[in-house]
């Protein structure tokens, strides 16, 4: 993130590893944050797959590549632990939380030694689609491994970001619940169209919910929708509301964003000495 110290002689272990984790503009830290990117899609993007009836050995291919992926982030979620300030902190951090829980199901099958048990956990390796929501890490601030956006673009850019989260979130955990009894449900994708179809209120009729689990799903896809959606597009209206005011605070009041030829306060009557070109 911006304004991160670059790392010096005295650096502790933990303080290189909370940098390089954190830092955008360093290679190693821009190349950490590119191979993390990728392996976020890579990881999403195999389940996805494996929800399609490819061959066997296919299937195989796609278990090596979630087991080893599942391994780095395993990795990073104990660097992360290790390298931050406050590690309890980081351990119920709400990113933390996320990425534990979309590999826990992988490595539980692998582990486990009993292949009964095994097959009942696979059933929750659904639950990984919730590392879409590690994109969010990507857009804390303004500045990325490929320079700065304004706030503007960085609000519009997580509104995106919410939509599709949503949708995949909810399509992931509705193909969990209704993929083994619900014949409309077969694919991700059957998933997918059906929660664009109810969120968007088409509702086609085609595929409808047939478990508890997928009603309630739907349910929280659709006040989900309600609720974050507005949300993130009033911050962009504001935005854009203000983008033609001053970013000047008022030592009186405290108010900020102040007109371009403002001389006092709005608020309080305070004189702001706000400069501005007389010839405009």
């Amino acid at each position: 993130m911006a304004g991160h110290a670059s790392t010096g002689h005295g650096d502790t272990p933990r303080d290189v590893v909370r940098f390089y984790l954190l830092d955008h503009r360093t290679i190693v830290g821009k190349a950490i944050d590119i191979a993390l990117l990728a392996l976020n899609l890579v990881f999403v993007g195999v389940f996805v797959l494996e929800t399609y009836p490819f061959s066997a050995q296919l299937q195989e291919t796609f278990w090596r590549i979630e087991v080893a992926i599942s391994l780095v982030f395993l990795a990073e979620y104990i660097l992360r632990v290790y390298g931050a300030k406050s590690r309890v902190s980081e351990v119920f951090n709400a990113y933390s939380m996320v990425d534990l829980l979309a590999i826990l199901p992988t490595l539980a099958v692998l582990v486990s030694p009993f292949p009964v048990v095994a097959a009942n956990i696979g059933f929750l390796r659904a639950i990984r689609v919730v590392r879409v929501l590690r994109f969010y890490r990507f857009t804390q601030d303004e500045e990325f491994f490929f320079g700065t956006v304004t706030v503007g673009t960085l609000r519009v850019m997580k509104l995106l970001l919410t939509v599709l989260t949503i949708f995949f979130v909810a399509a992931g955990m509705f193909y969990s619940f209704e993929f083994r009894v619900n014949p409309g449900v077969s694919t991700f994708g059957d998933a997918f169209y059906f929660v664009v179809v109810a969120l968007t209120t088409v509702g086609f009729g085609d595929i409808v919910p047939v478990t508890q689990g997928g009603r309630w799903v739907t349910v929280a896809a659709i006040l989900a929708g309600i609720i974050l959606i507005p949300w993130q597009a009033s911050k962009i209206v504001k935005e854009w509301a203000h983008r033609d005011k001053v970013n000047v605070v008022c030592e009186s009041c405290g108010l900020e964003y102040h007109d371009p030829d403002a001389s006092h306060c709005k608020s309080c009557g305070h004189v702001i000495y706000q400069e501005y070109d007389s010839r405009e």
